[in-house]
């Protein structure tokens, strides 16, 4: 679809507070998505847009917003407990994100009766009850699990009754929502709001579970589905690269690339599979770059992402390290290159991890690092989601710089067994996360030279992990001396002082205290997944038969007393004499035949 004039969309006619404001944004003319979605949101129409990362979808469902939302305040002005919009987002960097850009259009003069509110976790709850109260908000932006937990709450807010006006229900990044495992959260929330409402549903794919949620929450919604002319599923200005590697070099290949002048004054994303593994290089890398600001952001991480991802956005050649957390929607244009540790879980999350670049309309690029046994997933890329690698081409690393680099990395776990603990965990994670990744078909775990790949961390021993049960250690290369790990002090005080008192139980008894044994896991990564979201779905139809309960028992005035169950004296003996009796067939002092006779069991 051609690019329009905002003041030239079909059928369309926007306020003059919205146009001066995006006017302001610098963005004169339409992108595809946005000429396709706008319109049909003021028609009143339900929709379920599927686009690329990075094109344009944050307008496509502001500015119908704030249209629909004038519109009704022309007709009917809005009440102070009235909320009119509610956008849910998956994570909170993107909720922050959404409500920075709509605060840019609520500042103007013309609008301030619209209020705002954000509504996320890893804050008190009781908080953005009371904010809510006071301050009224017409649109709240949300993410899931707070909404639903304001929902649920049944106390003088009233959540459910506020929306019963709701213009505009807004799902972003829906496939994420679901991939998150918010499927009964979100149908949760649906059973809350009018079904006289108008619904945007916004994914960057269309998988089966966005499917049905589309035929849950939308009626008879228009499909939108905006591609690049290439058919490819990333940015078109973007150039993908690869390097294959051997595995001990991965570090240095990764120090010499943000130590080169391509990276050197620009900001660079580098994509991690764990948290474990952010961490430790998060403490390595200030040691090896100190006069590159090094940020590091994952999702367990609480109150602390927002400011990250702020002073990523403020520094210009900062370097942020991350998980999947911010996969998607994040949105900062002057990223140069985003670099991945390996290659991700799924290919849909490659393409995400490198749309970080390249976002609206600027020139990016981004580079995977393989090694000899991964080539495979250059053409899996090309073949699964239409992306071409070209090899990135740069020097060498010789063994003596691989050796010094070694060496250092030794020098600091010694120093602090606090980063020797991390670097222990980051290593074990990955090769746990290796193994349960969905393209295991080409990237196999025995493929895998342990030893190599956990000399690319440093370590100064392979640790004991059932992955490595049958892995030769031959081609590891640790320090050149014998290490006594129990030895290995901390340098923060409280720690190392926890440390002495275990190493004097060790001394007196022989066992590490708190040390865990290893429990061999038969299920696969679907199975393992599988069980968790049913587990997760059976908690919370729990949750909603104890509440349904509470507010049947609320209505009737009358709550049913359990009653204990009455047991006679001989019903105890003869309980206890069964007992008894199973425990002598377990040690094999009766027979079954006599177990048999005595319980009365017949053949």
């Amino acid at each position: 679809m051609a690019r329009r004039k905002w003041t030239e969309l079909e059928k369309v006619s926007l306020s003059p507070a919205v146009l001066s404001v995006i006017a302001s944004f610098g963005f004169e003319r339409t992108t595809p998505v946005q000429s396709a979605t706008i319109p049909l949101l003021l028609e009143r129409k339900d929709v379920s847009v599927e686009a690329v990362t990075g094109s344009g979808k944050t307008l496509a469902f502001v500015v119908p917003m704030l249209e629909m939302l004038q519109r009704r305040q022309a007709d009917i002005p809005w009440e102070s407990k009235e909320i009119g919009a509610l956008i849910v987002s998956p994570t909170r960097e993107l909720a922050y994100q959404i409500s920075e850009v709509l605060a840019k259009f609520l500042e103007r003069e013309e609008l301030q009766y619209l209020r705002q509110k954000l509504v996320v976790g890893g804050s008190s709850i009781e908080e953005d009850i009371r904010a809510i109260k006071k301050e009224s908000p017409t649109i709240l932006v949300c993410t899931p699990g707070r909404l639903e937990d304001l929902f649920d709450r049944k106390g003088d807010l009233n959540l459910a009754g506020r929306v019963k006006s709701l213009e505009f229900l807004v799902l972003d990044e829906a496939d994420r929502l679901l991939d998150l495992g918010f499927k009964a959260t979100i149908n949760n929330i649906l059973g809350y709001l009018p079904r006289q409402r108008r619904t945007g549903l916004f994914s960057a794919t269309q998988t089966t579970e966005v499917t049905d949620l589309i035929r849950a929450g939308l009626r008879n919604p228009v499909r939108v589905s905006v591609k690049e002319k290439s058919t490819i599923s990333t940015p078109a200005k973007l150039q993908n690269f690869y390097k294959i590697i051997e595995p001990e070099e991965k570090f240095l290949a990764l120090l010499h690339f943000l130590r080169s002048p391509q990276t050197a004054q620009g900001k660079v994303m580098v994509f991690f599979p764990t948290c474990a593994c952010v961490e430790y290089w998060m403490a390595i890398m200030t040691h090896f770059l100190p006069k590159r600001c090094i940020l590091a952001i994952h999702g367990k991480m609480k109150n602390k992402r927002k400011n990250v991802v702020e002073r990523f956005r403020q520094i210009k050649d900062a370097v942020l390290l991350s998980t999947d957390v911010l996969a998607r929607g994040l949105d900062v244009p002057e990223i140069d290159w985003v670099v991945q540790w390996d290659p991700p879980a799924s290919a849909s999350s490659f393409v995400h991890r490198v749309g970080r670049t390249a976002r609206q309309g600027n020139e990016g690029n981004a580079l995977v690092y393989l090694l000899p046994s991964e080539d495979a997933y250059i053409t899996f890329l090309r073949i699964n989601q239409k992306v071409e690698l070209s090899e990135l081409l740069d020097a060498d690393h010789n063994r003596e710089e691989l050796e010094q680099t070694l060496q250092k990395l030794h020098k600091l776990q010694l120093k602090d067994k606090d980063i020797f603990d991390k670097g222990t965990r980051a290593f074990v994670s990955h090769i746990q996360a290796y193994r349960k990744h969905e393209c295991n078909a080409i990237l196999r775990l025995k493929d895998l030279d342990l030893g190599r790949v956990a000399t690319a961390y440093g370590l100064l021993q392979m640790p004991r992990m059932p992955e490595l049960k049958n892995c030769a250690e031959t081609n590891f290369i640790g320090p050149n001396f014998a290490v006594d790990i129990t030895k290995l002090s901390y340098q923060n005080q409280q720690k190392e002082n926890q440390r002495k008192e275990k190493l004097k139980i060790y001394e007196e008894s022989g066992v590490w205290p708190g040390k865990k044994k290893f429990k061999k896991n038969t299920e696969s990564w679907e199975q393992t997944k599988k069980a968790k979201m049913d587990t997760k779905t059976k908690k919370e139809l729990r949750k909603a038969k104890k509440q349904r309960k509470k507010e049947s028992e609320a209505q009737t005035g009358a709550t049913a007393k359990k009653r204990k169950p009455q047991y006679t004296k001989e019903d105890l003996e003869e309980l206890a004499n069964d007992i008894r009796l199973f425990k002598k067939l377990k040690k094999n002092k009766i027979s079954e035949e006599d177990f048999d006779k005595e319980m009365g069991i017949e053949d």
